[in-house]
């Protein structure tokens, strides 16, 4: 049924007029102006072309407010940064900067950690497979059931955990593509999984490269969530602190500061060109 549902959705999902939508510049990065149901039905079309090597892989990347700092200060993150096919707003700043300093505002924040399921759900419904990479060996498999038990229509096609030498890179890339996974999931950690992307995307025959950060540990629960409000209100970096004040202090005590600055200096009001 599955299978029946890709095949007959493939046309509608290439020509949609999701394919068309803005992308403004936020504090430096340029972003794509799309709600997670439109950035859905994008993996879907895309992966649905691509599938017998027919495409080179899309990368998927995500920014926020770390991200923004990164970019920002490092020219070597900024260019493997900016390789990406679709840069989406992970973090609410980015959304509310959108919002106020900007004629193209970014619908909604596309949490990855709420995206998976959103993914997963479509993935289900047009018969697309999965491939989680990253994490520990329990916290992968720990997602991978978690998924499975959710949208039993899923196909997790492969998974392995992110502790892996470079050297073994093209084993695993081999392995991802004998999977026939139409989506990867690369959750390393930034900004180590958008260089694995940047080093690896000719290797890949996947539709979908999506970097996942911490997403597989908020996805089973090792790590918890800020409450809905800290979410909406883009305080969950605070949440995040209260729960792991020494390995996160510093970071946000020279990340957020350099972040504000840049999405107030280097937000440009007119939808990039």
């Amino acid at each position: 049924m599955a299978q029946n549902q890709a095949t007959s959705s493939q046309p509608l999902e290439r020509r949609s007029g999701d394919r068309v939508f803005p992308r403004v510049v936020v504090g430096g990065v340029k972003t794509a102006c799309l709600s997670r149901q439109q950035l859905g039905r994008l993996m879907v079309g895309d992966c649905l072309a691509a599938r017998g090597g027919r495409r080179r892989p899309k990368l998927v990347f995500a920014t926020n407010g770390h991200a923004v700092a990164m970019a920002g200060t490092n020219r070597k993150f900024r260019r493997t940064f900016e390789i990406a096919d679709i840069i989406h707003a992970d973090g609410a700043p980015v959304v509310f900067a959108s919002k106020v300093l900007t004629k193209a505002p970014i619908p909604e924040r596309s949490a990855t950690t709420d995206f998976l399921h959103d993914a997963a759900q479509m993935a289900q419904a047009h018969g697309l497979k999965f491939f989680l990479l990253g994490a520990t060996e329990k916290v992968n498999a720990d997602c991978a059931a978690m998924l499975n038990a959710s949208y039993p229509g899923l196909e997790i096609a492969g998974r392995r955990h992110g502790y892996f030498a470079a050297g073994d890179e093209a084993a695993i890339c081999e392995e991802i593509n004998q999977s026939g996974a139409d989506v990867l999931w690369v959750g390393l950690g930034v900004p180590l999984e958008y260089e694995f992307c940047e080093r690896n995307r000719d290797r890949l025959k996947a539709g979908w490269v999506v970097t996942c950060g911490g997403c597989f540990n908020f996805a089973t629960g090792a790590y918890r969530r800020a409450p809905a409000w800290m979410q909406r209100t883009g305080l969950e970096w605070l949440h995040r602190l209260w729960r792991e004040p020494r390995r996160l202090f510093w970071r946000y005590a020279v990340t957020n500061p350099l972040a504000i600055f840049l999405l107030l200096t280097r937000t440009a009001a007119k939808p990039a060109a």
